[in-house]
């Protein structure tokens, strides 16, 4: 039987929980790639540039950890992470574009402009979530969360 005192579940954001899920299922996604294929394991990209062998083994876990932490902060709901994931995702996008100018593999300016310009999209896309989650905390009263005060 349903008790009618209020629960005690915290009530997230759609946006949140959206992101977290997405943080989640790119980290299961990278741990088994970079554990199962060898043709992925020996490379990483950071800042545009690859890194081969045991550099890219060595750092290919601090990916695994940007999403852990981001699937964490989306969980939880902390305010900052929105504007670290729109960062994140410019960052991703500018690393395209030098990647496409970088590498031996990459296709040129032209590639890395048109690389760059469609992984700014889900900049674009985690920005309206954000405004969405503010607007949806609004509506429904859910406290912000604010540091504490000393009495």
């Amino acid at each position: 039987m349903k008790s009618s005192g209020t629960s005690s579940r915290r009530i997230r954001s759609r946006g949140a929980t959206a992101m977290a899920l997405f943080c989640g299922v790119t980290l299961v996604f990278l741990v088994y790639r970079d554990l199962t294929l060898p043709e992925v394991r020996g490379v990483e990209v950071w800042f545009g540039f690859e890194l081969h062998g045991d550099w890219a083994r060595i750092t290919a876990p601090i990916h695994w950890g940007i999403f852990g932490f981001g699937c964490l902060a989306f969980h939880r709901e902390w305010r900052p992470i929105w504007a670290i994931a729109v960062g994140y995702a410019i960052y991703v996008a500018i690393s395209h574009l030098l990647w496409n100018l970088s590498s031996e593999s990459g296709g040129g300016l032209g590639a890395g402009l048109w690389q760059a310009a469609l992984f700014s999209i889900p900049a674009l896309f985690i920005a309206v979530l954000a405004r969405s989650s503010a607007n949806w905390r609004n509506r429904t009263g859910v406290p912000k969360s604010e540091p504490s005060r000393p009495s």
